[in-house]
């Protein structure tokens, strides 16, 4: 599936899926859009209720999804949600230190863990299922009645803040925030799930407070229980524990709005240099909202999943030929614009032909012949192949439909090897029409400063080779 488990934790999602050869011609057609029937039920409190029961091992896992994440954070909370998450496995009303929540978890035999990305914060225990009744009453507790403990609180800031220091001595979170300030100009945060590190630091306990009251109430979360469970026995449990959970009086996400991402004014270019040995080139635009466009994130991942086989016109041109290393293009499915990413591992000395190859190959795209008939149901048959395979385990699959639950629809992904199998050509196109010919974009470059200079590539030769060639690309359109 598109996204399927996330970027630096559960869920990362990107549409490009290159790790099965093309096995259409030895397997059967997939029948059934769902390894296990789902049970929703909206409780009166608002909180919804998602069910799957499989009795294949003797372990349940009980998690809470909330919708949250970066996209709900304006800069002074730029962040928080994710150390919200750090938070959540702490003491409350009912345990009263962590040592003896950590005590309790040994004592119901759980694993534990939990995931902030940019539209969705998670939260999860596997356990056995005798202790199932303990474990559901134990994540209540966590849920409803964090303590925020400032002592605890204070270590959690520095965690984070390793996290932080992680990711900074990478240079591709250098290249991601410069562009990410670019692509997503008017509200870059929202689009942070890591968090700016000034806002990390003066955090408050106050602060993880209002974010409690905001978003951290039952109509804005669902309750997931997957596993060796009896379906009317968790319903009936669940009501039960979390009937006194109390509901915001509007939706947050009515009370707080989330603002939109403007469009891009222009295509323009930035340039990383840091000491790598091999130069990395990103181009980025704005795709489709799956709430708005939802026909388009099949297309999209139809199209990446074609683009990323050996025998693509796409991998052929760009890679055999040795323009670039490696190339793909990929789409990231969100409710608040996912991006659409064409990237290349390139040769040093070979940037500038690189940004060009990349662009001109990405106008061929409605080319009626740029794949054959037999790559695009390929495509579809081994995508809708691996979505119903990722649902083999549920302790797993039950993380990817929380994130369905939060960015799109429960309907979208029960209906999504359906709406796969449907896509063609012309959706294809269309998706490649409305989103990236004639349409602004932002190429980011990761070099180190002897390969840049190679080429005397500076930002304003860069911002030069593109208005370069978007001129010659609008000029071959225009002939058309």
């Amino acid at each position: 599936m598109n996204n399927l488990i996330n970027k630096g934790s559960l869920l990362a999602l990107c549409t490009l899926c290159a790790l099965l050869a093309p096995l259409h011609a030895m397997a059967e057609e997939p029948t059934s859009t769902t390894a296990d029937p789902i049970t929703f039920v909206e409780l009166e409190n608002g909180l919804d209720l998602i069910i799957i029961e499989d009795h294949s091992v003797p372990l349940v896992t009980v998690e809470i999804a909330v919708k949250n994440g970066a996209y709900t954070e304006p800069a002074e909370f730029n962040g928080l949600s994710h150390l919200y998450e750090h938070m959540f496995f702490k003491s409350n009303a009912v345990i009263p230190s962590q040592e003896a929540y950590l005590q309790r978890m040994r004592e119901l035999g759980i694993i534990f863990n939990g995931t902030t990305s940019t539209e969705r914060v998670n939260y999860f225990f596997t356990l056995p299922s005798k202790n199932f009744a303990d474990g559901l009453e134990f994540m209540r507790d966590a849920i409803i009645t964090p303590k925020f403990d400032e002592v605890e609180f204070k270590k959690e800031i520095q965690v984070v803040l390793g996290e932080v220091d992680r990711n900074e001595s990478n240079p591709y979170y250098w290249l991601g925030q410069a562009m990410d300030a670019k692509i997503w100009h008017a509200h870059p945060t929202r689009k942070d799930s890591l968090g700016d590190r000034k806002t990390i630091e003066t955090s408050t306990v106050d602060k993880m407070k209002v974010m409690k009251e905001r978003y951290y109430v039952p109509n804005n979360s669902a309750l997931l229980i997957a596993g060796d469970i009896n379906v009317d026995e968790a319903k009936t449990l669940a009501q039960s524990m979390f009937k006194d959970w109390k509901a915001s009086a509007k939706d947050p996400h009515e009370t707080y709005k989330i603002p939109e991402h403007p469009p891009l004014a222009k295509s323009e270019g930035v340039i990383v240099n840091k000491p790598v040995k091999v130069p990395y080139i990103n181009i980025s635009m704005h795709g489709p909202s799956v709430t708005k466009d939802p026909a388009a994130t099949f297309a999209a991942d139809v199209l990446s999943y074609i683009l990323a086989q050996p025998t693509s016109k796409f991998y052929k041109t760009l890679v055999e030929s040795g323009i670039t290393y490696s190339s793909n293009m990929s789409y990231y499915t969100q409710a608040h614009t996912g991006p659409i990413s064409i990237s290349a591992q390139v040769p040093p000395g070979q940037i500038k032909a690189s940004i060009k190859a990349l662009l001109k190959e990405a106008y061929k795209l409605t080319d009626p012949n740029y794949f054959s008939d037999e790559q695009l149901e390929s495509a579809k048959q081994i995508l809708a192949i691996q979505s119903i395979y990722e649902r083999e385990k549920t302790s797993a699959v039950i993380h990817t439909v929380s994130f369905w639950w939060a960015v799109a629809s429960l309907d979208y992904y029960t209906s999504y090897v359906d709406n796969l199998k449907a896509v063609t050509r012309e959706d294809i196109s269309k998706y490649v029409k409305d989103y990236i010919i004639n349409k602004p974009f932002i190429v980011g470059v990761l070099s180190s400063k002897d390969a840049a200079d190679m080429e005397g590539l500076t930002e304003a030769s860069l911002n030069a080779l593109i208005a370069e060639v978007e001129q010659e690309l609008k000029a071959e359109q225009a002939a058309k």
